[in-house]
């Protein structure tokens, strides 16, 4: 019996993965933070690896240790109402109402719209994402094949792509990282490292990272391994690799931003920075390499996240539509969705993720320390439940900074600041998770 994938399967899996995870926001926010870390770089970049790359990569290991068959059973240690709850609300913000529809229309912003005549840009984004999801959905619905449509192609092909744009702009870098002036928040190295932090938030990527384990270990099976350890160790080990890769691609993408800065004054995202990059190494056919960049960032990760949301949700509601159904439904809606834009997205993205995060991290950490507890029920019941009543107040704050002058709002923020530490960095679940972790430990024992 096959107990372990060839060199050669593992290197196609951990392709498939890392295709699947860097997408858009993998670009367009490590840019954004290297303009405004300047000389604090490391700092910020150290907090952004915590949350970009070191909790994704953790959410993969965690449902291969677990041995569980993906988040829905993982979460269901809480509770199967619970499981219900949160595995909806993670799969549709990482699926059609975010992060689906931000990458047809960060393509578009970020690349297309330069290539098009001025104007009617309504129209010409609705054309654009109307390609983009049908192609979308012809590769979602021959999951069979995607490590052939994304670890064999398309990513090889985008990190050509973008392997031609990091190359120019570190071999003639602009300035030197130490003459950078931080932004307001990256003065200190402190404030640098939060700022990070809760920027790697954007990226969708610990969310993702537990929801694409079923695809990874689905592909796993297909490759003849069969016991569940071995399923663990091998999904364990492709997801180590990928994300150790994705790090090391933000690194230079985060670096390079960063010498350029020069260039990019006033950049109101990491989309204009890259663009501005493109720009000033490839003049004219700069626009055109970002436009290749972008697209097949996108597109790879689109496909990903519809075919391992159509498949959660089969699993979820055993009764319900379909796998092609739901990939169908799945791309109507991010069509849709994505014709509000880029900025209207991102925007209200914010509140949901910071809500989602803290249940996230903390289920992973659960789930990769549970040996030192048995596994207790009770340990995960408390913990969730002290983490979602400060996720709420989390996701107040956010909500709040886009709602200026309510009255609700403001009085709830205030009397979160006051009795939640960490509470005005965006981290008051932290405390409450540890307080019902050790609820939890002490409460559990007599179960």
């Amino acid at each position: 019996m096959k107990r372990s994938l060839t060199f050669k399967e593992t290197v196609a899996i951990t392709s498939m993965l890392f295709g699947m995870f860097f997408g858009a926001g993998n670009l367009i926010f490590p840019a954004k933070l290297g303009i405004d870390a300047g000389s604090s770089i490391w700092s910020a970049f150290f907090g952004v690896f915590v949350t970009a790359v070191g909790i994704p990569m953790l959410a993969v290991v965690a449902l291969g240790l677990s041995r569980s068959e993906g988040v829905v059973e993982l979460s269901g240690r809480v509770s199967k109402n619970y499981s219900l709850f949160f595995c909806t609300l993670l799969y549709l913000t990482i699926g059609p109402l975010f992060a689906i529809p931000r990458c047809a229309s960060t393509a578009f912003t970020v690349g297309a719209v330069k290539l098009l005549p001025a104007g009617h840009e309504g129209l010409f984004l609705a054309l654009f994402s109307l390609v983009f999801f049908a192609a979308t959905l012809y590769f979602s619905l021959k999951p069979g094949g995607i490590m052939t449509w994304i670890g064999k192609w398309l990513n090889p092909v985008f990190l050509l792509f973008l392997a031609v744009l990091v190359i120019a702009a570190l071999l003639r870098p602009i300035t030197g990282v130490s003459s950078v002036t931080p932004a307001a928040g990256y003065e200190t190295a402190g404030g640098a490292f939060f700022r990070g932090f809760l920027e790697g938030y954007n990226t969708l990527d610990a969310l993702a990272g537990l929801a694409f384990g079923i695809v990874v270990i689905d592909v796993v099976r297909s490759h003849g391994i069969q016991q569940p350890e071995d399923i663990a160790s091998n999904t364990a080990k492709a997801g180590i690799f990928s994300c150790l890769f994705m790090g090391l691609i933000y690194l230079f993408i985060t670096l390079i931003c960063a010498q350029s800065a020069p260039i990019c004054e006033g950049a109101a995202n990491g989309g204009e920075v890259l663009g501005l990059i493109a720009d000033h190494f490839f003049h004219a056919a700069g626009s055109v390499l970002l436009t290749a960049i972008v697209t097949f960032a996108c597109l790879k990760t689109a496909i990903g996240l519809v075919t391992s949301c159509s498949k959660a949700f089969v699993d979820m509601f055993p009764k319900g539509p379909g796998y092609n159904l739901w990939a169908f439904i799945f791309s109507v809606v991010s069509f849709g969705i994505a014709n509000f834009g880029l900025s209207s997205i991102v925007a209200w993205c914010v509140p949901v993720l910071m809500f989602l995060y803290p249940l996230a991290i903390t289920l992973v950490l659960l789930a990769l320390f549970g040996k030192a507890y048995g596994n207790r029920r009770g340990v995960y019941v408390w913990t969730t439940a002290f983490t979602l009543v400060a996720a709420v107040f989390d996701m107040i704050g956010a909500v709040s900074g886009m709602v200026p002058g309510s009255a609700l709002l403001g009085t709830l923020t205030a009397f979160a600041g006051k009795v939640l530490p960490l509470y005005s960095l965006g981290l008051g679940w932290v405390c409450p998770a540890v307080l019902g972790f050790i609820v939890g430990l002490i409460v559990s024992r007599w179960d």
